[in-house]
């Protein structure tokens, strides 16, 4: 790990993909300018989502002078995970207007859930409205 002191960073990236789906073409435009090796990025980034198919896994890419890289995974973002619980593949094409889907405030709340250690609250309550902000800026009803 003392080794590890010694690199200097050299650029912190944010990416969201689909996970278990990294590919070069993918990633390439984000990734190619830091001149890490976009194939070992994929590989490690697909086994480290395979079991997260299905949502949306942001993902922060600690790249050091050296061009090594170190990979953090979140969370899959709140979106994909209220797409998941209402059953759609997408929002309500006019978010106020036309209803996408229904959710119940169970559905919220295991959202919320799953969701809190990368909200900025420790409160669950305060989750859940947070939760459903972005399910109703998605064109989501909850359901009381």
């Amino acid at each position: 790990m003392a080794a590890m002191a010694k690199k200097k960073i050299s650029r912190v990236i944010k990416i969201q993909q689909k996970a278990g789906e990294a590919s070069p073409a993918t990633v390439g435009k984000d990734l190619g300018p830091v001149g890490i090796n976009l194939m070992e990025f994929c590989r490690q980034y697909n086994a480290a989502t395979q079991g997260q198919r299905g949502f949306v896994v942001p993902a922060v890419i600690t790249v050091f002078e050296d061009r090594s890289f170190q990979l953090a995974t979140k969370m899959p973002t709140t979106a994909s995970l209220l797409r998941r619980a209402a059953g759609i593949e997408s929002g309500s094409a006019r978010p106020g207007h036309q209803s996408a889907a229904t959710i119940t405030r169970e559905q919220l709340r295991e959202v919320a859930k799953a969701k809190l250690s990368d909200l900025n609250t420790t409160d669950l309550d305060a989750a859940e409205k947070i939760i459903a902000g972005t399910a109703r800026a998605m064109g989501l009803t909850i359901k009381a």
